[in-house]
């Protein structure tokens, strides 16, 4: 059976203020941001909304203990709604704020909570990547575990998707290039899942164009050329997600949680450092399946041979984001096979999307390949 859900309404506003303006926020909602953020776009509308700043509790991609220490400073506090106005971090933090019950943090993620949505959620994406405002699932760092895990359930999906370009404009090249491959291997990964269907592959094959000519341009004109396309980029983030939330994503995201988690590698990056050895590895082991169609499609767009996509690929994306070997991140060999073991145990539910089964001797040769 294939299924194809979109829960989440999709808003878009030219501007920050007609977006309060139009939800009306107030006294009795909670936004998480950061402070950067507030400041330079709510800062001179008047909003009576209580604030919290997220990068109070801490740098880098989201963990448990961050989110322990706001629950700690929100628990006694009422609210009605949870805007979350950020990148994927704050996205998938805030979701968890809109159950009735988030501490412990591992005994949520293990399902050992009652899941419960007790407040409406509206997310508002300041990046080009992560589709989390679209999808069902939060992602953290589990500190004491030495790894990310997904929490997919239904009770995470927003109530309002809120897509306003003017957020991006400022954002920072390497933001937008780590987040914007992200939104790249969110739509490819999809589309190879056996979980697609005619739907989610319009919706993979749609990012993929746009964001394979929006580089085209930025690395013939430079950094600069992608504030005119901003807009596309945040439609493509947003397909992507929807196709990744009902197809999901797979070996990729799934062997990039270990490596990623150790080194504190930004996601898209970390995604993109094992994206082409996935990818040509499943080439290598059915050549002949609905792989071979991706492959004729981005053949299309990159100019290029069926045979040479990864390849291109890989030196497009380079213009973006330099991809670097796992050693040059200070990965140890030795770590390797922990890596391999940790993908095996603990990231099924990626790995059951994967175009081919991949074994354990399989994901550690990629993981070599790469290193």
């Amino acid at each position: 059976m294939k299924q194809f859900r979109l829960k989440t309404t999709i808003q878009q506003y030219d501007t920050c203020r007609e977006f309060c303006d139009t939800f009306r926020i107030g006294k009795e909602d909670l936004i998480i941001t950061s402070e950067h953020t507030f400041q330079d776009y709510f800062n001179n509308i008047p909003l009576e909304a209580k604030v919290v700043f997220f990068r109070k509790y801490g740098a880098g991609e989201p963990n448990d203990e961050m989110v322990e220490a706001i629950y700690a400073d929100l628990k006694d506090i009422s609210y009605n709604r949870v805007i979350a106005i950020g990148g994927g971090t704050i996205l998938d933090v805030a979701k968890l704020f809109a159950l009735k019950k988030v501490s412990p943090v591992l005994d949520l993620f293990d399902r050992k909570l009652e899941l419960f949505k007790e407040k409406e959620l509206i997310l508002v994406p300041t990046t080009c990547g992560t589709g989390s405002e679209v999808t069902n699932i939060s992602i953290l760092e589990l500190v004491s575990r030495h790894t990310k895990l997904g929490l997919a359930v239904d009770e995470l999906f927003a109530d309002y998707a809120v897509l306003i370009p003017e957020l991006l404009e400022k954002l920072p090249f390497p933001y937008f290039a780590t987040s914007s491959i992200d939104a790249f291997i969110h739509a490819i990964e999809s589309y190879l899942s056996p979980k697609a269907n005619p739907f989610t592959e319009t919706f993979s094959l749609k990012a993929m164009e746009i964001l394979i000519k929006g580089y085209q341009v930025i690395a013939k004109n430079g950094e600069e050329a992608r504030i005119p396309l901003i807009s596309d980029f945040l439609y493509a983030s947003t397909y992507g997600g929807i196709a990744f939330g009902n197809a999901g994503t797979a070996a990729v995201h799934a062997m990039s949680y270990p490596f990623g988690a150790a080194y504190h590698v930004p996601h898209g990056e970390s995604n993109y450092a094992i994206f082409t050895g996935v990818f040509k590895t499943y080439q290598r082991l059915h050549p002949d399946g609905r792989i071979k169609q991706l492959n004729t499609f981005l053949a299309g767009i990159l100019h290029c041979s069926a045979d040479r996509v990864y390849e291109e690929l890989e030196e497009l994306f380079n213009h973006i984001v330099p991809k670097k070997a796992l050693s040059q991140y200070g990965v140890r060999e030795d770590q390797l096979e922990e890596f391999t073991a940790s993908v095996m145990e603990k990231q099924g539910r990626l790995m059951a999307n994967n175009y081919v089964e991949l074994d354990k001797e399989t994901v550690y040769g990629i993981y070599r390949s790469l290193y």
